[in-house]
């Protein structure tokens, strides 16, 4: 009889973890959704010291200008004269982002007025030119 007892509360002791780890899997949903993932421009860029250097909040494009002139965004290598185009199709997914340029010291004022100039006509407001505080 008492081996009977010991037996069924040997067998009722099992503890059921599926429920806790149901909530793992839906926490883990949430992070995942809500997570925001970092972009960069794909190339290492020099930039230029500024006083006034301050953080950008929303840089949902980030646009960068290398030593050889060559325009980068999202890894990529592109174009000045298609970067309009591309900079409106990245506006129209988060419009309240902005436009960061990183542009580095020895590259030339002129590709930085074009990519400037081709955000402008995209129709963002928001620009800002990439700095580090000295």
């Amino acid at each position: 009889m008492l081996r009977r007892l010991i037996s069924r509360d040997r067998d009722e002791s099992n503890i059921d973890i599926t429920p806790m780890l149901d909530v793992v899997f839906i926490m883990l949903i949430f992070f995942i959704v809500t997570a925001t993932f970092i972009k960069e421009s794909g190339t290492q860029v020099s930039r230029p010291l500024a006083f006034t250097a301050g953080l950008q909040d929303q840089a949902s494009i980030l646009i960068a200008i290398d030593a050889e002139n060559r325009v980068w965004i999202d890894r990529r290598n592109v174009d000045v004269r298609g970067l309009r185009a591309i900079i409106e199709r990245l506006h129209a997914e988060n419009p309240r982002g902005s436009v960061v340029v990183q542009a580095d010291k020895l590259s030339k004022n002129e590709v930085l007025v074009e990519v400037l100039d081709a955000a402008t006509r995209a129709g963002v407001t928001d620009v800002a030119i990439a700095a580090s505080e000295p």
